[in-house]
């Protein structure tokens, strides 16, 4: 931990108001007494924090803003996590359709880029210097995400013209949307579909057509939503009636032992160095394509199907470069 963030997090301990003892924040910060205490004297000294020490019950708090300069704690003063979720925020907010949320908007980025900026910086400066890369960002019709929006927070219904690309089908649904989902770099409409009576999810990009409708949404439980798309693997929906258990390289272990796959995930590194993970999944397709990016790095050890759809997956992509090598060319 930088001192920079031992900083942040000392400020929000003394914070609280009621008070923090020497121990947890040594606890805490997993620092030493004399470290603690530096760094104590330099948030009064240096940053002219208002530090208080309260005898009687023995804490430290931040009490009532002094004579002098104003606090500020040094150049970083939001954690990684922070920082990412307030640039995502503003970042969401740049990309939705203006005539949404009207004028509520540009007071909300406003805020957002105030809240980032210390001291002289802009925002503008800022952003130069941390980019959140969208990678894989399929085009969405504006007018069609704003008309999804509004039908998710009226409760209305809508019908739509729906283009599945993995079967190169067009049909046309009649739907009560339930929520949004943003998720790698794209929307999803999670909605009941009155042609099939079941929750489905819709990619918003795939969307043809789409007409608001007068007539009341159907509601669907939170539970409901969660056990459809929030159990399984990935942005395919349904329940997760099957576990992967997949065996990582020792080289490929070293990234894979810290990402997070799926929030019911089980991982252990081995002796030798490689790791294996263990998945929830119902629908294989993303998972699939998760485990092919890894090559030759990782081996599904169960269950026998999905081991099957892997093999055949390699199998089709290695047969293309077969075929090149028999007709000698491109």
């Amino acid at each position: 931990m930088s001192r920079a963030d031992r900083f942040h997090q000392l400020y929000q301990l003394l914070a609280n108001g009621s008070g923090v003892t020497r121990e947890r924040m040594m606890r805490q910060l997993e620092v030493s007494l004399a470290t603690l205490k530096r760094d104590l004297r330099d948030l009064r000294d240096r940053y002219n924090a208002p530090v208080e020490y309260d005898r009687e019950t023995n804490t430290y708090r931040l009490g009532a803003q002094g004579v002098g300069p104003r606090f500020e704690l040094p150049n970083l003063w939001f954690s990684a996590s922070e920082v990412h979720a307030l640039l995502t925020m503003h970042g969401l907010l740049s990309e939705i359709e203006p005539g949404l949320l009207g004028p509520h908007i540009a007071p909300l980025r406003s805020r957002l880029e105030m809240i980032v900026c210390q001291g002289e910086e802009r925002f503008s400066d800022i952003a130069k210097r941390i980019r959140l890369a969208h990678v894989g960002t399929r085009r969405n019709n504006p007018e069609h995400f704003a008309m999804v929006s509004r039908a998710v927070l009226e409760r209305k219904r809508i019908s739509v013209r729906h283009y599945n690309r993995a079967e190169d089908r067009h049909t046309e649904r009649m739907l009560s949307p339930q929520r949004l989902t943003y998720y790698r770099n794209n929307w999803y409409l999670e909605a009941w579909c009155h042609n099939k009576e079941d929750l489905r999810r819709f990619s918003l990009d795939a969307l043809e057509a789409v007409a608001l409708h007068k007539s009341k949404a159907i509601e669907v439980s939170a539970r409901q939503l969660e056990a459809m798309f929030a159990k399984s693997y990935g942005i395919y929906a349904g329940k997760a009636e099957q576990r992967a258990v997949l065996r990582f390289s020792p080289a490929a272990a070293r990234w894979v032992a810290d990402e997070l796959w799926h929030p019911e995930q089980k991982g252990q590194v081995l002796k030798d160095g490689s790791y294996v993970l263990e998945v929830p999944f119902g629908e294989p397709t993303e998972l699939v394509m998760d485990i092919l990016r890894h090559g030759p790095h990782v081996k599904v050890l169960k269950p026998a199907s999905l081991r099957k759809r892997v093999k055949q997956q390699l199998e089709a992509a290695l047969a293309n470069y077969e075929n090149e090598a028999a007709t000698g060319g491109g």
